[in-house]
C-alpha cells in the first residue's frame, strides 16, 4: 500500500513548526498522510484552518475549486439543484429515491445519513453527552444543546424580514412565515382541510378516526393527543410546575401562564376585526368572535341547546343531573357551578370587590356596578323596539318585552300560575305555605 499521496498542481505552504515560510513549486510532490499543515492554498483557495493531508488529493482540490467558483457540475436527475462535491449529490438524489442505507439494529429505523443513525441510537442507550452548563439538563444531540441554551441567553438569531420577529429556531421562523404568506402546505386526505403545521394536521385527523389513544393511569380518561393527557394527569398530581415571579401564582400549564403575564401588563395582543375590542389570550378572541357570527358549537346531547363556551355547556348539563356538586362551607346551601358559589360566599364574608369609579359604593357583582354608574351619566341604553320606553340595565328591558309578547316564563308547581318576573313567583309561593 501506498503511504504517499501526489498532487499535480501549484502548491504554496506555510509550515508553523518550522517558524518560516517556506514556497515549493512543483509538479510532483510526496506528502506523508499523517503529516499536518497550517496554512495550504490550492491555486487562489487558500485554507486557514488546519488540514489534515490525507484529505488533500487531485479530487479533493477540483472539488475545492467548484465550490469557491460556484461551478456546480454535477445536477440531480430528479430536480434542477446541482452540486459541486459528487457525495453531496449522491445524499440529495436519496431524498427522491427515499434509500436510507443506514439501518439501526434495535428497531430497524433507517436513516438516509450515517451521522443520522448515530444520534439516533443515543435514544436506545440513554445516554446524553451534552450538558448545559447553566441548569445541568442533558440532551442526545449536540444542536438540541444550542437550542436550549438560548433560553438562557434570551438569544434569538431568526428573524422575520416581513415583521421583524425574531424566534430561537429556524423551523418556528418558516412557520411564522406561512402567516404573511398564507402558505398551508399539510392537507387533510379525508376533508380537505389545510394547515400551516403538520402537528395541527395530525391533531384533526384524530377528530376522523375519534381515536384516543392516549389513556389516564388515574381515572381511565382517554385523549387523543398527548399534551392534553400530560394537562389532564396534573389535575391528579395538582402540580403547578410554572411559577410567575412577580405574583408568586402557580400554573399547571405554561399558556395560562403566558396569558396570565399579560394581565400585569395590559397587553392585549388579539384584536377583534369586526369590533375594537382586544383580548390577552387567543381562545379568548375565539370566543368573541362567536357573538359576531352567530356560532355556537357547544350542544346538549339532552335538549340541543347550543352554547358558545365548553364550560357553559358542562355547567348546563348538569341542570339535567339535578346536582348541585358546590357546598357553601358556611351555610348548608348548594349549587350547581363554581361562579354561584363564589358570588354566594361574598355574602358571607362582606366582599364587595367592584367600586363605583364616580362614587364610594361598592358591589358584589359586576353587572350591578355597570348599572349603577350608568345612574351617573344619566343615561339609558337600552330602548324598546315596541314602545318608546328605555332602560338602564337590559334584564329590565328584558322584563319589560315580555308585557309585549305576554310570555310568562315563571310557572308555579303547585297552582300552575305564571308570572313575568322571578320574584313574582316567589311572592305568590308563599301564598301556598
Amino acid at each position: 500500500m501506498n503511504n504517499n499521496l501526489t498532487i499535480d498542481s501549484f502548491m504554496e505552504i506555510k509550515c508553523e513548526d518550522k517558524g518560516v515560510e517556506e514556497k515549493i513549486e512543483m509538479l510532483d510532490f510526496d506528502i506523508k498522510i499523517n503529516e499536518k499543515i497550517d496554512n495550504v492554498k490550492f491555486e487562489n483557495f487558500e485554507y486557514d484552518t488546519p488540514v489534515d493531508v490525507k484529505y488533500i488529493s487531485k479530487t479533493n482540490v477540483i472539488a475545492q475549486e467548484r465550490i469557491h467558483t460556484e461551478d456546480k457540475t454535477y445536477q440531480c436527475k430528479y430536480c434542477e439543484l446541482s452540486f459541486a462535491p459528487k457525495l453531496d449529490l449522491i445524499r440529495h438524489q436519496r431524498t427522491h429515491n427515499i434509500e436510507k442505507p443506514n439501518q439501526c439494529k434495535d428497531c430497524w429505523k433507517s436513516f438516509i445519513k450515517r451521522n443520522h443513525l448515530i444520534q439516533h441510537q443515543l435514544i436506545h442507550t440513554g445516554e446524553k453527552p451534552h450538558q448545559c452548563t447553566d441548569c445541568g439538563k442533558s440532551f442526545t444531540q449536540k444542536q438540541n444543546l444550542i437550542r436550549h441554551l438560548r433560553t438562557h441567553t434570551g438569544e434569538k438569531p431568526h428573524q422575520c424580514q416581513d415583521c421583524g420577529k425574531s424566534f430561537t429556531q429556524k423551523q418556528h421562523l418558516s412557520q411564522h412565515q406561512r402567516t404573511h404568506t398564507g402558505e398551508k402546505p399539510h392537507q387533510c386526505t379525508d376533508c380537505g382541510k389545510r394547515f400551516t403545521q403538520k402537528h395541527h394536521l395530525i391533531q384533526h385527523q384524530g377528530t376522523h378516526s375519534g381515536e384516543k389513544s392516549h389513556e389516564s393511569n388515574d381515572c381511565g380518561k382517554r385523549f387523543t393527543q398527548k399534551h392534553h393527557l400530560i394537562q389532564h394527569q396534573g389535575t391528579h398530581s395538582g402540580e403547578k410546575s410554572h411559577e410567575y415571579n412577580d405574583c408568586d401564582k402557580r400554573f399547571a400549564k405554561i399558556s395560562v401562564l403566558i396569558g396570565h403575564k399579560r394581565t400585569h401588563t395590559g397587553e392585549k395582543l388579539y384584536q377583534c376585526n369586526d369590533c375594537d375590542k382586544s383580548f390577552t389570550q387567543k381562545t379568548n378572541l375565539v370566543e368573541h368572535q362567536r357573538l359576531h357570527s352567530g356560532e355556537k358549537p357547544y350542544q346538549c346531547k339532552e335538549c340541543r341547546k347550543s352554547f358558545i363556551r365548553k364550560h357553559h355547556l358542562i355547567q348546563h348539563q348538569i341542570t339535567h343531573t339535578g346536582k348541585k356538586p358546590y357546598q357553601c362551607n358556611d351555610c348548608d346551601k348548594s349549587f350547581k357551578n363554581k361562579k354561584s358559589i363564589v358570588l354566594h360566599q361574598r355574602l358571607h364574608t362582606g366582599e364587595k370587590p367592584y367600586q363605583c369609579k364616580y362614587c364610594d359604593r361598592r358591589f358584589t357583582l359586576n353587572y350591578c356596578v355597570v348599572s349603577h354608574q350608568i345612574t351617573h351619566i344619566g343615561e339609558n341604553p337600552y330602548h324598546c323596539n315596541d314602545c318608546d320606553k328605555s332602560f338602564t340595565r337590559k334584564s329590565s328591558l328584558v322584563e319589560h318585552q315580555r308585557l309585549h309578547t305576554g310570555e310568562k316564563p315563571y310557572q308555579c308547581t303547585d297552582c300552575e300560575k305564571s308570572f313575568i318576573r322571578k320574584h313574582h313567583l316567589i311572592r305568590h309561593q308563599r301564598t301556598h305555605i
